[in-house]
């Protein structure tokens, strides 16, 4: 397949990237950055872009099979200030905006849109399964998920399939979460945070692009769909599998009030979460391989 990917040089775009190269699909690289080429040179075709206006790289859109966007501010990169909260909504509405503009210019359109999103969508649910039906939850995170995924949808106005994968809490053993929360274990101070009660819809980032390219392929797959492991745990049951996968205790949580201290709003990412369900991934017939927490933890700590 032709596959245009933007926001590919981070955690998860890195990973899809290479998946794709393995798997022989011709990739083309929007970036802002002069220097990827060199990582992925010659399996990758670099185009620049700088995510706010349509330019000579919407020629890339034109006969692809499918665009997958990925751009966006970092949402737990710097603390929640005004300024912050508006970069991050805007990175995510303009980039989006200009992928579906190209879209819509392009002769021969790509048949999916893939644009990612996030199971903040659903705000803090404290009880009860949460399938892709559940209704948008409150908070600044839904309010972002919610405009995101709207600007996305613009796109099958012009014929073109479009999936918005919510993303959970993706693990690996080379950046997203997992680092920060293993930290305190490495030091024998491991815990929970907060109540620990709340939801933590994790997912290995293994199953975030084989899922992505299951969703490309499937055609039966549109709009929204949770990408989080089947088995759901609680913060503190995630903490204590970590724990028991270390081999260190865990026994030390951080209060709320510690965390919203220090954090500010940005807290509600760790002290909020949802018992998020797979059902269309599922339903369709995608097999996670990492279904269990043990296995996925066991694995990426193996690998180090």
């Amino acid at each position: 397949m032709n596959i245009v990917i933007a926001g590919g040089t981070g955690f998860i775009g890195t990973a899809l990237v290479e998946s794709f190269i393995q798997s022989q699909h011709h990739v083309t690289l929007l970036s802002r950055s002069k220097h990827v080429q060199k990582h992925y040179l010659p399996s990758v075709v670099l185009k620049q872009w700088d995510g706010v206006t349509v330019g000579q790289w919407k020629d890339c859109i034109n006969n692809s099979d499918a665009v997958i966007n990925l751009s966006g501010e970092l949402i737990a990169g710097k603390r929640w200030t005004a300024n912050q909260k508006k970069n991050i909504l805007e990175s995510r509405i303009n980039s989006t905006r200009v992928l579906v503009q190209a879209i819509k210019e392009a002769e021969q359109k790509p048949k999916v849109f893939v644009s990612a999103s996030a199971v903040g969508y659903y705000g803090n649910v404290e009880q009860g399964e949460v399938t892709e039906t559940h209704p948008k939850g409150n908070g600044f995170l839904a309010d972002v998920c919610a405009v995101w995924e709207s600007e996305s949808q613009k796109a099958t106005g012009f014929g073109v399939r479009v999936v918005n994968p919510r993303i959970g809490v993706v693990v690996a053993n080379d950046g997203g979460a997992l680092p920060k929360l293993l930290m305190p274990f490495k030091f024998g101070v491991g815990g929970w945070l907060g109540s620990g009660k709340q939801w933590f819809p994790w997912i290995h980032r293994y199953d975030v692009v084989n899922g992505m390219l299951f969703a490309m392929e499937n055609e039966q797959i549109n709009g929204a769909v949770n990408f989080a492991a089947p088995e759901s745990v609680t913060m503190k049951q995630f903490c204590q599998q970590l724990g028991n996968v270390l081999r260190r205790p865990c026994w030390a949580p951080v209060p709320s009030s510690i965390l919203k201290l220090a954090l500010g709003e940005m807290s509600e990412m760790l002290l909020t979460g949802q018992n998020v369900v797979p059902a269309k991934l599922l339903d369709t017939g995608y097999r996670f391989h990492y279904p269990t927490l043990e296995h996925s933890l066991q694995s990426i700590f193996q690998e180090q």
